[in-house]
């Protein structure tokens, strides 16, 4: 009776800390109509992409329109030719928008010719739909073409349709090469907060996108006053990796979107939001954070209303469900041995045990919702059954041990095993993060088990041995291992302190190195400190260290002892 009344009272416990955490949100006033000015479309569908060639078929952007025509009043197009992307302009006839046609520019010669050439056609052809028409989509910023070659382009265009042309690039590219102002009917600019090399709070992004458009108006002004000034691209990702002080999220999206609206709507900007459904293909280039822009996820569900609350994560309660069946399952298993423990005892035991199967449940959730790809998702699968595994095998050693039972050694020989696969994949993966990780999110999630299950057997070794201290325990003592290998222990241990200090001074250098974040801090001392700030104020990052430094103290208070 006792053991029904206390997994009741921890399964309600769950309920209510996942319903705590995900009340509806408010994020500010609803968008008037419920409908935007301009949208980025691009109907890419999972398993499709312009990388590997693969275009939705006319249904698919036939009734990716019709969801258009509910949202926003004109779309923007990146590109013109391919696949069955000519069908557009009609197909949006169809559904009442209008378009800003994109011509999407490369390298390759060949291809540059067939899109100016498709973008020409269909801007004759459709007049009644594509009202103004854009050369280059961020070819500066990649180094695709020079400023000439650009230039020859947009002049051919522009003497071979009626509507105004232009080119988009960052803002501050139409800065770096002020003779575009002058060839462009008028000037694109994408301000997005959360890639500038200074990224702000998603609270302060409103301020900064007022600021930025002052400033290119009145540069612009100096060359050709009045030139008409689009926000080409402006919006705020889903999901992904923290930079700085901008944190990826739902709710800070729709907090974006409402507040950019209100902006433009205050200062007469003419505006497009990036953008109508999330680009799985994009993960390939910038990772979890570049698939997740979208208003619409990648199977067409919304992410989130433009009117009313907003909820961080509505399907919250499917994690609640399948981490108290978790629970219930691993009660139903221990159901005998959990009758020989003390009130206390039994607490902490389910208490941990709901734990660990929410984090298995959180996690799942996660790691498969970022997962764009086949291979991404057997990587996933492989984390998660080694997750599941090591869970189970937590559980039961630290039921034996407020049992007062010997170690099993067998099962602290694959705890510690699975431990150090672990700590090795937190060593690689922050690897990675310092080489590259400008779009490589924070792995955290898949070291959840292993980090908390560590904790929990500290604490367990406490409960039945109170003279010990809740520090760092070996890694021996917490799994029931005999190890004999404790210099290796140290140097594994060792290294992911390495690794996180190296992360550390990766991001710091990331910040230093922005041509934008130079200008804004000339002095070289105040750079390295506003740089290190960004960086060890960043959230997920502190995570992520925090990880890296659990997962090592067993490792580090390693010793040859034998007597576990």
């Amino acid at each position: 009776m006792k053991i029904a009344l206390f997994a009741v009272l921890v399964v309600l416990l769950n309920g209510l800390l996942g319903w705590s955490i995900n009340l509806p949100q408010n994020v500010g006033s609803d968008v008037p109509s419920g409908k935007l000015g301009s949208l980025s479309f691009a109907p890419f569908r999972e398993g499709q992409g312009p990388l590997e060639e693969k275009f939705p078929t006319p249904e698919q952007i036939d009734a990716d329109l019709r969801l258009m025509g509910e949202k926003t009043h004109t779309i923007r197009t990146y590109a013109s030719n391919g696949g069955s992307m000519p069908v557009i302009p009609a197909l949006a006839r169809k559904h009442g928008l209008l378009m800003i046609q994109g011509a999407w520019l490369s390298p390759i010669k060949a291809d540059n010719r067939a899109e100016i050439d498709e973008v020409i056609r269909s801007a004759n052809a459709n007049p009644d739909v594509v009202k103004r028409i854009i050369i280059g989509n961020e070819v500066l910023l990649r180094g695709d073409l020079d400023s000439n070659k650009l230039i020859e382009y947009i002049r051919e265009v522009k003497r071979s349709v009626k509507q105004p042309v232009s080119y988009a690039d960052v803002w501050s590219m139409y800065m770096k090469h002020p003779e575009l102002i002058q060839e462009v009917d008028f000037i694109t600019i994408h301000i997005l907060p959360y890639w500038e090399d200074e990224p702000i709070t998603v609270d302060q992004a409103p301020a900064h996108i007022e600021r930025i458009f002052k400033q290119v108006r009145q540069e612009a002004d100096k060359i050709a006053p009045g030139k008409p000034i689009l926000i080409g691209e402006s919006g705020w990702p889903g999901a992904g990796r923290q930079r700085g002080w901008s944190v990826p999220g739902v709710v800070n999206e729709a907090k974006f979107i409402r507040a950019l609206i209100k902006v433009a709507n205050k200062n007469g900007f003419d505006y497009n939001i990036v953008e109508a459904f999330n680009q799985s293909w994009k993960s390939q280039l910038e990772g979890v954070v570049g698939a997740n822009w979208g208003l619409y996820s990648v199977d067409r569900k919304e992410v989130f209303p433009l009117t009313g609350l907003v909820y961080e994560n509505p399907d919250w309660i499917n994690v609640v469900v399948a981490s108290t069946l978790l629970f219930l399952i691993i009660v139903a298993y221990s159901w005998t041995a959990l009758h020989s423990l003390s009130s206390l005892h039994l607490v902490f035991f389910l208490l941990f045990s709901q734990l660990l199967s929410l984090l298995l449940a959180n996690m799942t959730e996660n790691l498969w919702y970022t997962s764009y790809s086949d291979w991404q998702r057997l990587q996933t699968l492989l984390i998660i059954g080694l997750n599941a595994v090591l869970a189970g095998l937590i559980v039961q050693r630290s039921l034996d041990l407020l049992n007062g039972k010997t170690a099993n050694l067998k099962l602290g020989a694959w705890i510690y095993t699975l431990y150090i696969l672990f700590a090795g994949f937190a060593v690689y993966k922050t690897f990675g993060l310092v080489l590259d990780g400008r779009y490589i999110s924070f792995p955290t999630a898949a070291v959840y088990i292993p980090v908390v299950g560590m904790l929990g057997l500290t604490i367990v070794n406490h409960i039945i041995a109170p003279s010990r201290s809740l520090k760092a325990v070996e890694i021996s003592r917490l799994t029931g291992h005999r190890n004999s290998q404790a210099d290796q222990d140290k140097i594994v241990g060792y290294t992911l302190l390495a690794v996180g200090l190296a992360l550390v001074l990766w991001e710091t250098k990331a910040f230093m190195v922005g041509r934008d974040f130079i200008l804004a801090y000339a002095n070289v001392g105040e750079r390295i400190a506003m740089a290190f700030v960004f960086s060890v104020s960043n959230f997920q990052l502190v995570v992520w260290l925090i990880c890296l430094a659990m997962l090592a103290l067993p490792l580090l208070a390693s010793s040859d002892r034998t007597d576990k």
